[in-house]
Order: C-alpha cells, then structure tokens, then sequence
C-alpha cells in the first residue's frame, strides 16, 4: 500500500465524538451543560481572561519581584585578579592576548575585567573591558594606568 494524502486516517481511538450540550438530561450534558447553575463560570462567553486569579496578584505579575531570577542578557566576563599580574615585567601593557601569551589566561571566551582581590606593586599599563573600583585604585597607586577597550 503507498502512502498518499488520499489513504491518510488517523489512528483508532484518536478522533472522539463531539459532545452534544443542551439536548436532555439522557445526554447526560442537559441543561446546564455540566457547568453547574450560578457563577462568573457558568455564563456564556469566556469567564475570565488567561491567567486571572480571582482578584489575587496573579502568577505572571508577582514572579519577577521575586529572587534568583537570571538576568536576561548577562554579560560575561574573562576575570582576573590583581594579584596575577604582580608576576609580571614593570612598563609592559597588559590586555588578553599578552596574558593567553604569558599562560595566566587560559581559556579567553569573553572581555577582560580586573577584579580587585590582593596586591600590585608594578607599574602596567593594564587595557581591559572592566574594572572594578579597587582594581583600579591599586593599579594607579602602584603609577600604572587603566584603559577600557570595547
């Protein structure tokens, strides 16, 4: 047998007969049509619109008030503590490719940014994506110089 849109059916059992509301209380949908007698839900058109609650603050309104909710576009970032770039040459500039050179970066997916975390006691000319704030008070105090690059 050759598959066409002709032989198509669907499977047994998958197309149910259409209930017929409202014709007796033999069809056993008579009446009210198994909406029961009074109510907002008993009323012809639609009762309430998608998503309403009764009055209550409803689910799609309250959950981004809530916590941990991930950030829909994050920006990511390569980081890399002051504390790394002590071991490096006095004068020299820093940015991505001089540290995937030297091996303290390794894996460069994203921008660069300095975080602040322990001490700096070279001058560098450090270029980066970010800095945060003591990142970049420890550079200038050792008499370097912090550049952003996008």
């Amino acid at each position: 047998m050759t598959l066409s849109l002709s032989t198509l059916t669907p499977q047994t059992g998958a197309r149910r007969r259409k209930l017929r509301k409202g014709r007796g209380i033999a069809a056993g949908q008579g009446a009210s049509c198994g909406f029961g007698m009074r109510g907002q839900k008993s009323r012809s058109g639609r009762p309430t619109r998608p998503g309403f609650e009764g009055g209550q603050m409803p689910l799609y309104r309250r959950i981004p008030k809530l916590k941990h909710f991930p950030l829909v576009n994050p920006r990511h970032f390569t980081v890399l503590n002051v504390a790394k770039l002590s071991g490096l040459k006095a004068g020299s500039t820093v940015n991505l490719d001089t540290l995937v050179a030297s091996g303290l970066v390794t894996s460069p997916k994203h921008p660069l940014k300095i975080l602040g975390s322990g001490d700096l006691d070279v001058k560098l000319t450090v270029e980066a994506a970010a800095f945060t704030t003591s990142a970049r008070a420890k550079i200038e105090a050792a008499g370097g110089s912090c550049e952003l690059i996008d």
